[in-house]
């Protein structure tokens, strides 16, 4: 059986020198990455809503804020680690990143090989606490207490819907068939057809009312792949 088909990690570059965003992005792509470009606040939080970032890069100065306050912004609503590409290296300043939610510090200039280290270091140890929880508002999965909710309201869903939710949220846009998903969430290899799948993706489209105006969408693809998608991003509104 093939394996299943991984996106590649996703990157949000919030930098305002433009060349150097460009540059940084150039190599992200060599490197395996999609990079996603952002030269200010409003931009990296449309981007981030837009894309659902794996690794958000921040700079400190920009135009319309500072990375501080959209990194204390960032922190409620995405669970990408944030790393800081600025040329403030004072202590101080380093200090104040990362206890406004960063979680990792690069001072300017840096080199490559040291940012893909860095970036594949917070992917590493950002594993675990993404099983755990996953926010993709209006969606939020809880593993830890089973919780599910959308747009507000409490689903209700069995041990294997919320298992299969919280794989297919994890990889969102991603196709997998049926034998994948038996074998990644079912940990089960077919040898034999079974309604298994179907049955417990159309309980999931029925408790999470996935119609046409529900920000998600589950379809089986004429890849005959099963593909959760997100299609309308409804930022909260802010307080």
């Amino acid at each position: 059986m093939a394996e299943p088909v991984r996106r590649a990690p996703i990157v949000l570059i919030v930098e305002d020198e433009v060349a150097l965003r460009h540059a940084i992005a150039r190599q992200l792509s060599d490197h395996g990455f999609v990079a996603i470009e952002a030269g200010s606040v409003a931009q990296a939080k449309a981007a981030v809503w837009e894309h659902q970032p794996d690794v958000v890069l921040l700079d400190v100065l920009l135009p319309d804020g500072s990375g501080y306050d959209l990194c204390r912004w960032l922190r409620p609503v995405t669970a990408a680690p944030i790393i800081y590409l600025t040329a403030l290296g004072q202590d101080p300043a380093i200090v104040r990143g990362l206890e406004s939610g960063g979680d990792d510090y690069i001072t300017k200039p840096f080199t490559v090989e040291v940012l893909i280290a860095r970036i594949n270091a917070q992917l590493r140890r950002s594993a675990a606490p993404r099983s755990a929880r996953i926010d993709l508002p209006p969606l939020q999965v809880d593993f830890l207490t089973g919780r599910v909710t959308l747009d507000g309201r409490d689903i209700k869903l069995s041990k294997m819907e919320l298992q299969l939710l919280g794989y297919l949220a994890a990889n969102i846009g991603v196709g997998f068939t049926q034998e994948e998903l038996l074998t990644a969430v079912w940990q089960v290899k077919a040898v034999t057809p079974t309604n298994t799948v179907r049955q417990t993706v159309s309980a999931l489209r029925r408790k999470l009312a996935l119609d046409a105006a529900s920000a998600f969408e589950l379809e089986y693809s004429s890849g005959r792949r099963y593909v959760f998608r997100q299609v309308r991003f409804d930022p909260p509104t802010a307080p």
